[in-house]
């Protein structure tokens, strides 16, 4: 079945007038269709979801219908653009959330005119405007039952399950580098005790469940193609109970390095203090006020346990076979790995600093 006949199971008006590749996404594969009526042309994003990380279709599309059509009633009550400001999911012919074809499953979206996603900040105002947008999805969903989400991606941001599982590819050391990596082990044993401080004061109730986004990196915030303000939230596809903390983390652990994720030269990395302060301004202001006393306090070891979190990933991976993470080249995620750590560091050595910062704004 070509993409064609895929594109005529979904509820569109109009003849097709082209699909082509569209976007740099690495998970799900994405093409842009155009419909046309009467002279007038509208365009649609057609995803083909990777069912190879997404096993749960139903619970994954489940969540983003859920959650989109929330936004969009939440949206328009307050008087915003709810075309632009949330996705919308087009239904196929048949009223479902998505269609099966060979084996396959795909979605569609309405596409979001007039506007444009980055990979890497440009600016001190791009990092701002995401971090508004991704505080703003967080303040409209507080009053959303994070309990009623499926888990797409089980033990996601489970920090200490993903440390006894790097335990675990230490011990067996199927690929003989530990010796290669025992600077960078020693370096995350170390701070055992730390991995399970945000799982605990979860469990304690003390930090709550919310709906997050768990991928709330620059290029998955729309922005206005004039006016450069935060448009839409994308990529929802780990939307997901969790916790506040992480998703400003893991924002600050992707975009306030001053390093590729990558970079060999580590006196390169460092935590970037002036966008570290232009994040949290924006993610506050989004969130208005909608956070905890203990969620805007332990904000900095958010983002301390997403980077180290993100680094013994990538190193357990590295130990095992480099079997998760696309790599470029040899030792590409035990360079990963330096990378976060070394950021993780840099975050020790400013510690005070932002803890102050986030005093400050609060």
């Amino acid at each position: 079945m070509d993409k064609h006949e895929i594109v005529q199971l979904f509820a569109l008006e109009g003849t097709i007038a082209g699909v082509q590749e569209y976007g740099s996404g690495h998970i799900n594969r994405t093409e842009l269709v155009e419909m046309e009526k009467d002279g007038q042309r509208e365009k649609y994003i057609l995803q083909r979801i990777n069912t190879e990380i997404f096993h749960d279709v139903d619970g994954l599309m489940e969540n983003i219908v859920g959650v989109t059509d929330y936004l969009r009633k939440k949206i328009k009550a307050a008087g915003g653009d709810f075309e632009r400001e949330a996705l919308q999911v087009i239904p196929t012919k048949d009223g479902a959330s998505y269609c099966r074809a060979e084996g396959d499953c795909y979605r569609m979206y309405r596409f979001i005119s007039n506007a444009v996603s980055y990979d890497a900040v440009r600016s001190p105002g791009d990092f701002y405007e995401s971090a508004l947008a991704f505080g703003t999805f967080q303040s409209l969903l507080s009053d959303y039952p994070a309990e009623t989400l499926h888990e797409t991606i089980p033990d996601f941001h489970n920090t200490p399950k993903r440390f006894a599982d790097f335990c675990e590819a230490v011990n067996k050391d199927v690929m003989g580098r530990v010796a290669l990596a025992r600077k960078e082990i020693d370096f995350l044993m170390e701070r055992e005790q730390e991995l399970s401080v945000l799982t605990d004061l979860q469990k304690a109730g003390e930090l709550p469940l919310r709906v997050t986004h768990n991928d709330t990196k620059l290029n998955n915030v729309m922005l206005d193609a004039k006016t450069g303000k935060g448009v839409c939230v994308i990529d929802l596809d780990t939307v997901m109970p969790g916790l506040s903390v992480n998703d400003f983390g893991d924002s600050i652990r992707f975009g306030a390095n001053t390093a590729a994720e990558d970079e060999t030269d580590l006196s390169k990395v460092s935590l970037d203090l002036g966008l570290y302060e232009q994040y949290v301004n924006g993610f506050l202001k989004g969130c208005q006020g909608s956070l905890t006393k203990k969620e805007l306090e332990m904000l900095p070891m958010g983002a301390k346990m997403m980077t180290m979190e993100c680094g013994m990933r990538f190193l357990a991976d590295y130990l095992s076979g480099d079997t998760y993470f696309r790599i470029h080249k040899e030792h590409h995620n035990l360079d990963r790995c330096r990378t976060q750590l070394a950021l993780t560091a840099d975050m020790e050595r400013k510690w005070e600093q932002m803890k102050e910062i986030v005093s400050r704004v609060c």
